[in-house]
């Protein structure tokens, strides 16, 4: 029997053939996955956090795959690779490193003219590169990690954002943020700047 998942909220569920690129055999349940995956997000932040990140190699395509394969590297075969089907939100799968490379251009425009504040830029950033949904997974966490390494890394040394944490629930984290990614879509930035310092 496969991996059986229930999906929250939000979620973007996995193909049949992105379930098969599970790396540990004894997962069986969304539980189990969570932690594994956990395990492995922390040891990448651990490893991210005792490095200085040049602005060069942050805003290239090796780095956000990079990123992701250390994030989920140790569960998933197909870690740091762009998903090769087509998604309930995301840019078409062809058009991911296009508009990849579109982002990380523009991003790098608005630090280099100052365009917006530090955490805005971090929050754009964000805002963007999920909406692209380069991965078949993980693409809300990697998108939090990316915008924490933009501000904390390789900015200015800020702290990372909090993305919720204040906020006394799991589920209500959960609820608010996807609320403020909506509103984002829209074109208003502020909810998810907000979310992001609770």
């Amino acid at each position: 029997m496969g991996l059986e998942l229930d999906y929250f909220n939000g979620q973007t569920p996995l193909d049949e053939d992105e379930k098969e690129g599970l790396l540990v055999s004894t997962i069986s349940t969304r539980g189990e996955l969570d932690e594994f995956e956990q395990q492995n997000i922390e040891n990448a932040m651990t490893f991210y956090w005792s490095r200085r990140i040049k602005i060069e190699k942050f805003f290239t395509e090796e780095f956000i795959r990079e990123v992701h394969r250390k994030m989920f590297g140790e569960v998933w075969r197909w870690a740091g690779q762009f998903r090769k089907t087509d998604k309930n939100i995301g840019v078409d799968k062809w058009q991911i490193a296009i508009e990849l490379k579109r982002l990380l251009d523009d991003t790098h425009y608005w630090l280099n003219k100052n365009v917006y504040e530090p955490e805005e830029i971090a929050i754009r950033f964000k805002h963007c590169l999920v909406s692209i949904h380069c991965f078949p997974n993980g693409n809300g966490r990697h998108s939090r990690l990316m915008a924490d390494l933009l501000i904390n890394r390789v900015y200015n040394n800020q702290s990372p954002f909090s993305w919720g944490a204040s906020l006394p629930e799991k589920n209500q984290a959960r609820e608010a943020y996807l609320k403020a990614l909506r509103t984002a879509d829209t074109g208003d930035i502020q909810p998810l700047l907000e979310f992001a310092r609770l």
